[in-house]
């Protein structure tokens, strides 16, 4: 196994949603070692929350896999997007840059058209956002975290499948990010676990409504990853231990975790595979 950073790291705490650029040490999504073989050769990939973390990466290994990708993300993401771009040529493919909000249904259809209407196509669509917010008592999660939650969360995937649908062929494939959090639970996460279990039973479900029109729905499911997302909620003293309890002693970087993806959406690698709900868990062997 290749070398990865090690807790404990360098106590922090950003503003949601998080800029991955001033986040240390830096989360790693260039993978180096990961070798493309043209596998998505042609296509067109829509991801949510490709801006940074996981998304920056998925974006990353899709461009070097043969895709071209539309970004959607927080307009105050702006500078971690264009990096993103960046990376994506460098790959020898497009990023077009989409910034909205995904709570609103009325964007997410914007965003479907405005890549459908630029790249002609769209046969990969990965629904990634998210948002966390870490309460310890049930009874402090307010009523307005709950809605922002289940609105980014599991409505926003709702909102991307039925816009995209109409522009999805046989042969395309629906990769939605879900969580360990979805199987077992966490401690001050009652909101974001609720909605990440939702999410893996939306995946199966939406799998079998669409295994008669050729299109795969599937889902990643990780433990904790170094993205964007923990440092901008957890308090420093956590941050600097985030991932100290896996198996490995640290936390997944982002460039551990894309190759799943690629994985799901290459009809080379899974054409068989729809429904499922792939854990990523740093040598953890239960789930649930």
């Amino acid at each position: 196994m290749h070398q990865q950073p090690k807790p404990p790291f360098p106590e922090q705490q950003h503003e949601k949603p998080g800029i991955e650029s001033e986040i240390e040490p830096r989360p790693r999504y260039k993978a180096p070692h990961y070798k493309g073989a043209g596998k998505l050769e042609g296509g067109v990939a829509l991801i949510t929350g490709g801006d940074s973390g996981i998304g920056r990466a998925v974006a990353v290994l899709y461009a070097r896999e043969g895709a071209d990708v539309a970004l959607v993300y927080l307009p105050e993401e702006q500078s971690d997007a264009e990096e993103t771009r960046a990376a994506v040529e460098a790959e020898g493919r497009e990023a077009l840059l989409i910034p909205g909000d995904v709570c609103e249904v009325d964007f997410c259809e914007e965003a479907v058209r405005r890549t459908v209407g630029h790249f002609g196509k769209l046969t990969i669509l990965v629904n990634n956002a998210a948002y966390q917010n870490t309460v310890a008592k049930p009874e402090d999660v307010t009523l307005e975290q709950w809605d922002i939650t289940f609105k980014t969360n599991i409505y926003a995937y709702f909102y991307m499948v039925r816009a995209a649908l109409p522009h999805l062929e046989a042969g395309a494939a629906i990769i939605n990010t879900g969580s360990i959090t979805g199987l077992e639970g966490s401690d001050g996460l009652l909101d974001y676990s609720a909605t990440k279990g939702a999410i893996h039973a939306f995946t199966k479900t939406l799998a079998r409504q669409l295994v008669d029109r050729h299109i795969r729905v599937n889902c990643v499911a990780p433990g904790p990853v170094w993205t964007p997302l923990n440092p901008s909620d957890k308090d420093p003293k956590a941050v600097s231990e985030f991932g100290m309890k896996q198996p490995m002693e640290r936390p997944a970087q982002p460039e551990e975790v894309a190759p799943a993806f690629v994985f799901f959406a290459s009809n080379a690698d899974s054409s068989y595979i729809t429904g499922e709900v792939l854990t990523l868990l740093g040598g953890e062997t239960r789930a649930g």
